[in-house]
């Protein structure tokens, strides 16, 4: 990647991190050829820390843009051309069969599930139970979700909960690659949903925890070659650092299942 840290951070996920990146900044990328990535933002720790890794060799310099994954998803259908993306499964598979992406090459690095958070200025709430997740949904004056696979997934659960009438009319769902944590920090929503990677490491929120079981919904994040990737090397070690020791533990370390 193009920007390159300039201190160790105090927690394990940023020492990790930073290791990784620091190897690759020392090393260097000149000459390096250039591969371009796209990737969301739920996955961000642990893609960085696979690209620092392939960057290490100098061989290979990431040009990476972070955003959603629907997105995503879009920019591909729109005719775009990366060398490697990384998205939701269910988006790569589909665009595989449309044959945007090269399909045999998916692979499968986290399971992320869906978190619950309020802003760091309001009292913590007890969500931990389909009742009093109900009950504090209910009281909230403006709830805000993803536009991605976890944010369509809760509207389907307020529903399932027999509140999609009085949600439908408190409901944010902003665009996608918007942080949810910014809403909720800056006091535009009382609680907030999103994969909790993205929100169990925000500033200006508490980080409540996982959705109630019976509410939980699972995204397997994935990466593949796009049908037209131009720098097919690079790419596929950025895949294969994916699947490493130390990216799998940062995946475990932003709240997500390493695979």
């Amino acid at each position: 990647m193009k920007e390159c840290p300039v201190s160790p951070c105090r927690s394990v996920l940023r020492r990790l991190t930073f290791a990784l990146a620091y190897a690759a900044c020392t090393v260097g990328t000149a000459g390096a050829a250039e591969f371009k990535v796209f990737a969301p933002n739920a996955a961000k720790e642990a893609v960085s820390a696979a690209i620092a890794a392939v960057e290490s060799s100098a061989r290979c310099k990431a040009a990476v843009q972070w955003t959603g994954t629907e997105a995503i998803t879009k920019r591909i259908a729109e005719g775009e051309v990366v060398d490697v993306v990384v998205n939701a499964s269910q988006n790569i598979d589909r665009q595989s069969r449309e044959g945007q992406l090269a399909g045999p090459t998916r692979t499968d690095f986290a399971r992320s599930g869906i978190g619950v958070a309020v802003p760091a200025s309001s009292g913590r709430l007890d969500v931990s139970t389909t009742e009093t997740l109900k009950s504090a949904l209910l009281s909230a004056r403006t709830v805000v979700v993803s536009s991605g696979t976890s944010g369509r997934h809760m509207v389907e659960a307020f529903g399932r909960l027999g509140i999609a009438d009085q949600m439908k009319v408190k409901t944010k769902q902003p665009p996608s690659g918007s942080q949810i944590a910014d809403f909720l920090a800056s006091g535009e929503a009382d609680i907030g949903f999103q994969q909790v990677s993205e929100l169990i490491h925000a500033k200006g929120i508490h980080f409540l925890g996982p959705v109630p079981a019976e509410l939980q919904n699972y995204t397997i994040y994935s990466g593949a070659l796009h049908a037209n990737a131009q720098n097919s090397t690079c790419a596929r070690e950025l895949l294969t650092a994916l699947r490493s020791a130390p990216v799998q533990g940062i995946v475990r370390a932003t709240g997500m299942d390493p695979l």
